[in-house]
């Protein structure tokens, strides 16, 4: 099916609350549950009856059945650690799945049963892993997922589509439930570039919570000599009251407390009955606070422009409501950030002018953004440090906060005369040592020539698109001999029998539901799918519409270059243009990605000369 046919809609998947928007009229909008809501819990719940539960109810449920509830699943994104529901064991992703589940389930009632395509947004700082695993959860709920969008750029796009003809520099500090990013973002008559990105996925408002539920627990323990957090329900409770003293103290200068009954000593009551101020939990959370106005430092520093060149600072995610986040930045900037934008939906709308960029809706808007690749890319290599060679260094190939779709390349060679064959080791990070910095795969070069008195010369070329997507490539220069590696289907493909299962499991979970009969027209119905048998015409179709956003991205390089090149510089990029408009006609994904592999190289190029 053409991905014009189908419904394109954009979803927030947030630590804390989760919504789904589409374009309305050539504006974002969001879809809300048939309770009205615009943003649910992102908290799941298994009822006593075996029902799935998804959203206020499963909160609500936190303290009274704390075993059969989960929250803040999306710090778990990408890692092996099994999530429990009343003793049943998921993984992360499965749980993210029930979330987005419920919001295919509003979609499909504005829309109608049928296929839908989703654009999710992820933490900017997100790991490759993280990015496949949320992915991975969309596909699980019966979405198409072809896109994953960087939160900050997305926040960023809603904020530029009714900014059209604005020249400026912004900021996006996005400060969620579970995760920190910003990126500075230079907006120039519909054309968004991000300039560079910083972030922290593990410290949001969720850190903040558990600070105070530390707080509340110490005042118990000295008043009883009862430790709370031992206890699963009092553990709860406390956190659920550290929730409501966070909320409470963005208005209030100070609050009382009282808990009449945290858990029970020797048959008798404990509870809390004590107050805490504003300056009480500014204390416990500053340091937090400081490490991201460290982030906006060093993102400003990547993006080479200085402080003043900021004119806008938009508040991202619920927790920059804290009355501190707002000081902080007005101090550092020297000017107060806007409150115009909502926080908390700023990102779904975003998402849905990505999406309705992706379907066309918004094809005469002329809105163009580029995004930057979070991370260094490179290899692992043998190297001189602090005097001593030894190997596990990281030589970064493609450097965080490079412009993408990009290609990269760099010569490296053999380790001794005579070698035959050298591992290709991808990594992602900023540490010198590859040990501490993320691994993507492996893969062999073999069939170097014996060549006893010399080194072999190696060419490792890595190329990065929109999507996330990296290939690698090493050739032996003295005889071409090439190995390649898409460091995407490579992992994708050990994933595969996993997906099925998943998938079963939670179709029987969702079937065996006791209180109704799940058929094709229910909200709970997952469509069953081959993932094995690929339609060859769609795949190829799918993959000329990603190229051609790449051609749109390349553009929107070109017209930011364009600005402060020479005349010499301008013709060649008009040249490049015009090849780009002629790229986006063909048919084949061959011939597009042939014309793009050459533009992106002069491109690469021109870049250099600019830099000289």
């Amino acid at each position: 099916m053409n991905n014009k046919t189908r419904p394109v809609v954009g979803i927030d998947l947030g630590t804390t609350n989760s919504a789904v928007a589409y374009i309305v009229n050539g504006k974002p909008k969001i879809i809300p549950s048939p309770q009205g809501q615009e943003i649910i819990p992102s908290v799941v719940l298994l009822d006593l009856q075996g029902k799935i539960i998804v959203g206020d109810a499963a909160k609500a449920s936190q303290v009274a059945m704390p075993d059969r509830v989960v929250a803040a699943v999306k710090r778990k994104m990408g890692s092996n650690e099994p999530v429990y529901l009343a003793e049943q064991a998921f993984s992360p992703q499965e749980i993210s799945a029930m979330i987005l589940k419920e919001l295919k389930s509003y979609v499909d009632s504005a829309f109608g049963e049928g296929e839908k395509e989703a654009i999710i947004t992820v933490p900017a700082y997100f790991t490759d892993e993280q990015r496949r695993a949320t992915k991975q959860a969309g596909e699980l709920a019966g979405f198409v997922v072809d896109r994953i969008v960087n939160e900050p750029t997305a926040a960023a796009l809603a904020f530029g589509l009714e900014r059209l003809e604005e020249d400026k520099h912004i900021l996006v500090y996005d400060l969620g439930g579970g995760t920190f990013d910003v990126s500075v973002v230079e907006m120039m008559s519909g054309i968004l570039e991000v300039k560079a990105s910083a972030g922290n996925n593990q410290l949001g408002g969720e850190d903040f919570d558990w600070l105070l539920v530390d707080w509340l627990a110490s005042k118990i323990k000295k008043s009883h000599g009862i430790d709370p957090l031992e206890d699963i329900r009092a553990k709860s409770l406390l956190k659920e009251q550290a929730e409501k003293i966070k909320i409470e103290l963005s208005f209030a200068e100070k609050t009382a407390i009282h808990l009449p009954l945290v858990l029970m000593k020797n048959n008798r009551p404990v509870g809390l009955s004590t107050e805490i101020t504003r300056q009480d939990f500014v204390g416990l959370i500053e340091g937090m606070l400081t490490e991201t106005v460290d982030c906006v430092r060093r993102a400003i520093a990547d993006a080479k422009v200085d402080v003043s060149e900021i004119q806008e600072i938009l508040l991202v995610g619920g927790s920059t409501r804290i009355p501190r986040v707002r000081e902080l930045l007005t101090a550092f900037f020297g000017k107060e950030p806007r409150c115009d934008v909502n926080p908390d939906e700023a990102v779904a709308l975003g998402a849905a002018v990505q999406a309705g960029l992706k379907s066309g809706e918004l094809a005469d808007s002329g809105l163009i953004i580029t995004d930057v690749a979070p991370f260094s890319l490179g290899t692992s290599v043998l190297g001189e440090r602090q005097g001593i060679t030894r190997d596990g260094l990281f030589s970064v190939i493609i450097p965080r906060n490079t412009t993408i779709p990009v290609t990269r390349t760099e010569r490296f060679y053999t380790a001794m005369p005579g070698q035959t064959a050298v591992e290709i080791d991808i990594y992602q990070g900023e540490h010198e040592l590859v040990k501490y910095n993320h691994s993507l795969g492996e893969f062999l070069l073999e069939d170097i020539p014996t060549t006893y008195k010399k080194v072999e010369p190696i060419d490792i070329t890595y190329r990065y698109n929109l999507n996330g997507i990296l290939e690698v490539t090493a050739k032996c220069v003295s005889n071409d001999r090439e190995a390649t590696l898409t460091v995407h289907d490579a992992l994708a493909r050990d994933s595969k029998q996993q997906f099925v299962q998943s998938l079963d499991k939670l179709q029987a979970l969702y079937e065996n539901a006791p209180q109704e009969e799940i058929d094709e027209d229910s909200e709970f119905y997952l469509p069953d799918f081959d993932i094995e048998e690929d339609d060859e015409d769609e795949a190829e179709e799918a993959s000329i519409e990603e190229l051609r956003e790449e051609l749109s991205s390349l553009q929107g390089r070109l017209a930011v270059i364009m600005q402060d090149s020479n005349e010499l510089q301008r013709r060649k990029l008009d040249k490049l243009t015009r090849r780009l408009e002629e790229a986006k006609l063909l048919e084949t994904t061959a011939d597009i990605q042939e014309i793009l592999d050459e533009t992106t190289d002069l491109l690469i190029d021109l870049e250099m000369e600019a830099e000289e």
